[in-house]
């Protein structure tokens, strides 16, 4: 989900919009390369680079908890950061290169966010990793709308196929829409608009100052954190070991998961993350792993059977999955009705002010600005019959290869997807401009149970989660497409480079993301309750298929009721930030947010609100300096323990073990 007040807070205290802005970007105009310049070999280099290490990155937020923070203008710095240093190197060479333009910055990131987001949407933590045989198991063998052969291992070759072909529909959905969405609408896509004005801001001599200072510290903490993550790995050798498993708050507190864990890549998602998000999950937690998960293990044996394994969704898991699920969808559901609403009063107030006052009637009064950036995004357009041909040539392809992979999921499903995708497409996108949140997730959870409920109790599992990720793949690659198409807009780049460098980024992708998925898969114990890699989207996921084939005699006892409440909640506590004041409304808990410890843990929580109080001191004490340097600290401290993920998967596949296991007891036991 895209979030702009977090972005707006990333770049506050860049002055970006004055004249010597204005001023470089008329003379970008004058000088401006043609679109084919704008995609270099470098830029290229660069894009895969960046998209292959922050695939690493969001695949183990991925498959930890759940939860990837918006990593676009991230993405935008280390874009400048990698280009700066490949041109100073080649400076101090004496070769002389290419200038770097905030066109090519703008396709750099555009390539490596469309990369990296296959990883971060793609299912391998919730739809696609739902079809496998340890998520079958742990939501009970041989269940009525469970039934064995309702699986699929995970496999590089299928998965690289079925992403690739539900991936690049998405991308033509919405072209012909472009100017509509963009220069007719004017919607705001604020996103789309931060990411712009911080690369505006980059490519200015007082940006240039700016983003010298954003490199250092990315650098900076870059090292430590990589450094960090080294140092712990030799104290992680064995089950519970290291600073990871650090009882900070009492060793009582420990085994119901609240302690801090020391990851340096949760602490720089909370500073990325709202103080209300990183609030609401520690509410989350206290709730769930302080009050009721211990409360209802004293139940054992009323509630539910104690022979039961933990991990059956008859125990207490089941407990935790579908109360997760009960906040997911009563938000999901707010949310999805909201900006329905939103959308289609907007819409029909455009059609009205339309017969009063055409387009061409705005387009007297916009600025000398709006006028070249106007003229650049239409001077290179896209024919309508290659985005046609396009979408239909894929949607054939799709027909054709997603029936044999998954014969579950019938030629007829497919069809009436693909009809539909383009205008559920544009609904999304239509009010990701207007609000900035992506529902991409509960277009393909309608889709989900729609599909359950019509294949039945034998193919329903997969219909749903198969039919899921098609819907929710189109539904959100055309909303991401189009928050580019506004950042292309206000940097002067061409839709036609932005097009490209997006196919190139979701092609890599494609390629990148079943390869670090399998690099977790074959390194690590995936879904496992106990263990870091939860991948606790996946049984939330298959839950709901099951939910959709079997209803509700697949919940525990008494969960029903409580799955009521915790629905009941979402949607009050939505409609209460709503409604009431907003400086009293947004302290209002987001449900979502608090819907992840409930199966996860609390420890996440802690690390990310550890983060939320680094940025709220650090405004406090010099809130110029914060707003300009938090977005590279983070960055620097998500990154660089991050790509220590990658050596130490090698070396655990290699058989390789950290030499000594830091652990804690009771001194009793000494």
């Amino acid at each position: 989900m895209r979030n702009s007040s977090l972005e707006v807070q990333e770049i506050e205290g860049a002055e970006t919009v004055d004249e010597e802005k204005t001023r470089d970007e008329a003379e970008d105009v004058k000088k401006l390369a043609p679109w084919t310049r704008q995609i270099t070999v470098r830029g290229v280099i660069a894009s895969i680079a960046i998209g292959i290490m922050y695939s690493v990155i969001v695949m183990k937020l991925n498959l930890t908890t759940g939860l990837v923070p918006n990593l676009n203008v991230s993405a935008a710095l280390i874009a400048y950061v990698f280009i700066k240093t490949w041109t100073t190197l080649l400076e101090k060479a004496g070769i002389v290169s290419t200038p770097f333009t905030r066109q090519e910055n703008t396709v750099i990131q555009t390539c490596a966010v469309a990369c990296y987001s296959i990883a971060v949407g793609g299912g391998f933590g919730s739809y696609l990793f739902g079809l496998s045989r340890k998520t079958y198991e742990q939501a009970g063998i041989n269940t009525e709308g469970n039934p064995p052969g309702s699986t699929k291992e995970p496999g590089i070759g299928w998965m690289t196929a079925f992403l690739s072909v539900s991936s690049f529909v998405g991308l033509l959905a919405l072209v012909p829409l472009r100017k509509i969405m963009i220069l007719d609408y004017k919607l705001a896509y604020p996103s789309g608009t931060a990411t712009a004005v911080l690369i505006n801001g980059f490519h200015t001599p007082k940006g240039d100052k700016m983003a010298k200072k954003q490199v250092h510290g990315f650098m900076k903490y870059f090292s430590f954190s990589f450094l960090w993550a080294l140092f712990q790995w030799f104290y992680s050798g064995g089950d519970k070991c290291g600073f990871s498993q650090f009882p900070t708050f009492g060793l009582k507190a420990w085994k119901n998961s609240f302690y801090f864990d020391f990851s340096l890549t949760y602490i720089g998602a909370g500073m990325i993350c709202s103080h209300i998000v990183n609030l609401s999950l520690l509410l989350g937690a206290i709730l769930s792993w302080g009050i009721m998960w211990p409360l209802m293990e004293e139940l054992k044996g009323e509630w539910y059977p104690g022979s039961l394994p933990q991990s059956s969704m008859k125990s207490l898991n089941g407990y935790k999955v579908f109360v997760s699920i009960a906040l997911i969808l009563g938000d999901g559901l707010y949310h999805f009705l909201k900006i329905l609403y939103f959308t289609a009063s907007s819409m029909y107030a455009k059609a009205t002010n339309k017969k009063l006052k055409t387009f061409p009637d705005d387009n007297l009064v916009q600025t000398f600005d709006d006028h070249r950036r106007n003229e650049v995004f239409l001077r290179d357009g896209i024919p309508i019959w290659v985005a046609v041909i396009g979408y239909v040539c894929f949607s054939i392809v799709s027909i054709i290869v997603i029936p044999i992979m998954f014969p579950e999921v019938k030629w007829y499903y497919i069809v009436v997807a693909y009809t539909l995708a383009p205008s559920l497409s544009f609904c999304n996108a239509y009010g990701a401009g207007l609000t900035d949140m992506n529902m991409a997730y509960n277009y393909g959870k309608v889709a989900l149970f729609v599909l359950a409920a019509m294949a039945g109790k034998n193919d329903g599992v997969v219909a749903g989660l198969v039919g899921c990720g098609l819907i929710k793949s189109i539904v959100s690659i055309s909303s991401d497409l189009m928050h580019d198409f506004k950042t292309g807009h206000l940097t002067l780049t061409s839709p036609r480079s932005m097009l490209v460098s997006q196919a190139i980024g979701t092609a890599v992708g494609c390629i990148v993301a079943p390869l670090t998925f399998f690099i977790f898969y074959k390194a690590f114990d995936l879904a496992d309750p106990d263990g870091e890699y939860k991948v606790p989207y996946a049984i939330i996921y298959r839950n709901m298929a099951i939910l959709g084939v079997e209803g509700f005699s697949a919940l525990p006892q008494h969960c029903l009721q409580l799955c009521y409440g915790f629905f009941g909640f979402a949607i009050a506590a939505n409609l209460m930030r709503d409604c009431i004041p907003k400086k009293f409304g947004k302290w209002i808990p987001l449900p979502m947010a608090m819907a992840v410890p409930f199966l996860v843990g609390a420890y996440f929580a802690i690390d990310m609100c550890i983060g939320s109080l680094i940025v709220f001191v650090w405004h406090y004490l010099n809130s110029q300096k914060a707003g300009l340097m938090v977005p590279a600290v983070a960055s620097g401290l998500i990154c660089g323990e991050g790509l220590w993920i990658l050596p130490s998967s090698i070396l655990a596949l290699a058989k390789v073990h950290p030499p000594i296991c830091m652990s804690f007891f009771p001194s009793s036991k000494s």
